[in-house]
């Protein structure tokens, strides 16, 4: 319901969501509302909760608070943060496919996805706003429409969701391993099997806080990595890669664990001489799958390699032989 009055919780405008729990088992009011919100991070639930605006049985509460059955929840969203300051940008979109309900896209290397401090313009999401006018009211601030996303240096395919009923939906496909994401990579050296997975749990390195590392799983999130080996080039090899889960630099993490790091990565890379010019690391996102949000279907993207990727391939593969 939309309330503009204040209300039980002292607060204005913005929308009451009340939600009765019905579980025999108990769950931490947190990690039920993460699923019961899927288009809200677990960090702005957790947020919600610290700043009182979450109430059990018309009691302020704690995220670790566990729910018994009957409990009754009540959420207090404020309306979304204003994107004013982030500009529309017109911007050269390969997409691949769209209609009223989401775009699929070849992301470039070298462009990052969404604004961050330091990067307020020049992103994905200039591109999309000035593309797509309606974008600002899914997902609130920074973020409008973003289902998943890709580093900076990482191009390939990624969906945008133009409404908020496909962005939920997609997330959820994500989280329940629905969608599919497939990526072809250049690494150094080969692995002595021609296929397997990476388990490590994934966490930010204490030495340098712009990198992620393997670490124990009692400080970082799981992760899991699915590798195929596709073809061996001389000092290097062509691999496939399938996540099972989407961590933030997860493939590069897992590739350079494995003693075989991507070619041209800049943070987990080897300082060797590349064979050619190439911008960032030599990671492509060629195929997404998915059931589309609203009609049903399932449906299969594939991106092209890029030029510099293709030059990449033909000069190793040459120098191979």
């Amino acid at each position: 319901m939309e309330l503009n009055n204040r209300n039980s919780f002292g607060i204005g405008k913005g929308e009451l969501i009340e939600i009765i729990y019905e579980h025999s088992l108990p769950m931490r009011l947190d990690r039920w509302l993460v699923s019961k919100r899927p288009e809200q991070s677990r960090a702005r639930i957790q947020s919600f909760i610290n700043s009182g605006l979450v109430l059990v049985n018309y009691k302020t509460a704690k995220a670790k608070t566990p729910l018994k059955n009957g409990d009754n929840v009540q959420i207090w969203m404020p309306p979304p943060e204003p994107l004013a300051y982030l500009q529309p940008e017109k911007m050269n979109l390969n997409i691949l496919f769209e209609d009223e309900h989401i775009i699929v896209i070849n992301k470039q290397s070298g462009l990052i996805v969404h604004p961050a401090p330091g990067h307020k313009s020049g992103t994905l999401v200039n591109g999309l706003l000035f593309h797509c006018p309606d974008l600002p009211g899914i997902n609130g601030k920074l973020r409008p429409g973003i289902v998943h996303r890709l580093d900076k240096d990482t191009s390939g395919c990624m969906v945008i969701a133009k409404s908020q009923e496909a962005l939920v939906n997609l997330q959820i496909q994500i989280k329940q391993k629905i969608a599919s994401r497939e990526y072809i990579a250049v690494i150094h050296g080969a692995p002595h099997a021609s296929e397997g997975k990476v388990v490590g749990h994934i966490g930010r390195d204490k030495l340098n806080r712009l990198k992620y590392k393997v670490v124990d799983e009692n400080s970082g999130k799981y992760a899991c990595t699915y590798w195929k080996l596709t073809k061996r080039l001389g000092n290097y090899s062509l691999m496939t890669f399938k996540l099972d889960t989407g961590r933030t630099h997860q493939i590069r993490v897992h590739s350079a664990h494995m003693n075989h790091p991507i070619l041209g990565d800049p943070l987990y890379g080897r300082c060797k001489k590349l064979p050619c010019k190439l911008e960032g690391q030599a990671l492509h996102a060629f195929k997404l799958g998915l059931i589309h949000p609203i009609h049903g279907e399932e449906m299969v993207f594939e991106a092209e390699l890029p030029i510099e990727f293709q030059k990449l391939l033909k000069v190793i593969d040459v120098n191979s032989n």
